[in-house]
């Protein structure tokens, strides 16, 4: 047994409603369970506890056993001075406060069903299990509870992504527009070479990308050479030896220096998605538009921020995947299915964030938006509608993927939605 199956009991109220006693025999009744405090301190607060005829107003502590309150050094923090009930699955001994007033017990294993036992083991039963713990009654979960759960998640992971932002912005001073240039540098870099592109927040300042932003070749030439990309010595072609002259000339005036930036991978990548490619596509993207931050912001649909995403790799690039050795002709524009990956991971956290700093709520904004995204497709995403699950967007796609590696994974079911409604009809 866990901690978090009293959790679930007291919150969810699976007490009987009469009859309570407290270890000592004082008749208890609960007027008010509290509210649930997944920070530090006790696990309840303002709960309203009546023993015997005397109405108590404070938190409540929840253990396995009573001696976990020494266990946790709670007698000597003042945090838990305010505990007016220790809920115990096993009494093992009697608990005081930092002033040696006695706190009341309540020993659960007395008043709990067998039902909701046999339930909460079943749960967490692996023998059998192929995927996630629910899997086999996640199917009888009402889909009111389930939708309802994933646009939380949705919402949950955009706030996740926006920690990264909310980091940036202090560093830069809240200079929105160069945060925004750095998270769509590192995200057109994907996986692979997400990290390398995040890398050169290192070497460009802020002051240095407000100057060379809107020069696509200068852009090139300046993310070109800090990475390493520029040293090939052999390479005659005239784009290259342009960019690499442009790159020394740009690094002396600026005093640029290519120490922690990390060097990209082009192994096992498909040539459109090379580092060459999306980097001169990056900074076509931003020759392109002035004040990209404010454009993205203001456009609230998903067909005009794909417009403004419809642009190109350099005309060198449209023979070329890497520098010196030539390709068949092809224009490398970036595709729709690459502008979605950028508006999910990038534009919405944006946009998001940027909203909740203002005040606002935009949240059907951004339904809008990511309920037209198709759903991504993966192993986990397949194995949730092999479970019945319903993903017709990338609104449930990516709750899907938040309940899978935040919940799932960590076993957190009675902090699930999913998992509760299983248990709730249990006693």
């Amino acid at each position: 047994m866990r901690e978090d199956l009293l959790h679930f009991i007291w919150k969810h109220k699976k007490l009987p409603q009469i009859g309570l006693k407290t270890t000592e025999g004082s008749s208890l009744s609960i007027v008010k369970m509290g509210e649930h405090n997944h920070e530090a301190g006790p696990d309840f607060f303002n709960s309203h506890i009546r023993i015997d005829e005397q109405l108590w107003v404070g938190n409540v502590e929840i253990h396995l056993k009573s001696s976990d309150w020494y266990a946790h050094n709670h007698e000597i923090d003042d945090a838990y001075n305010s505990v007016i009930l220790h809920v115990v699955w096993e009494d093992d001994g009697a608990v005081f406060r930092s002033d040696n007033s006695k706190i009341p017990t309540l020993e659960l294993k007395s008043f709990i069903g067998n039902n909701l036992l046999v339930a909460y083991k079943a749960l967490f039963n692996n023998s059998g299990k192929k995927f996630i713990n629910c899997e086999k009654g996640i199917k009888a979960v009402d889909d009111f509870i389930v939708q309802n759960w994933l646009e939380r998640l949705f919402f949950e992971r955009l706030e996740q992504k926006t920690e990264i932002i909310k980091e940036l912005l202090q560093k830069s001073k809240n200079d929105w527009e160069y945060v925004l240039f750095i998270m769509l540098l590192k995200n057109f870099g994907l996986k692979m070479n997400g990290e390398p592109f995040f890398s050169l927040q290192s070497a460009l300042h802020p002051s240095v990308v407000s100057k060379l932003k809107n020069n696509g070749f200068q852009l090139e030439s300046v993310i070109y050479g800090l990475l390493g990309v520029l040293k090939e010595e052999e390479c005659l072609d005239n784009y290259y030896v342009e960019l690499r002259k442009e790159y020394q000339f740009l690094k002396n005036k600026f005093n640029l220096s290519e120490e922690g930036v990390m060097k990209p991978k082009f192994f096992k990548l498909r040539p459109p998605n090379f580092p060459t490619i999306r980097l001169s596509q990056f900074a076509n993207l931003y020759s392109t538009h002035q004040n990209l931050f404010s454009k993205l912001i203001r456009n609230t649909s998903l067909e005009d921020l794909h417009i403004i995403f419809k642009v190109s790799a350099s005309d060198y690039w449209d023979t070329h995947f890497t520098f010196g050795k030539e390709s068949k002709k092809n224009k490398k524009r970036i595709t729709t299915k690459f502008v979605n990956l950028i508006i999910i991971n990038t534009i919405l956290p944006f946009k998001f964030y940027y909203s909740k700093t203002l005040g606002k709520d935009n949240d059907e904004e951004l339904l809008k938006i990511i309920s037209k995204i198709a759903a991504e497709d993966n192993s986990i995403i397949n194995n949730f509608k092999k479970l019945g699950a319903s993903c017709s967007s990338s609104k449930e796609s990516q709750a899907i993927l938040q309940l899978y590696n935040k919940y799932c994974t960590k076993n957190k079911c009675l902090q699930c939605a999913i998992g509760t409604s299983l248990l709730k009809g249990n006693s």
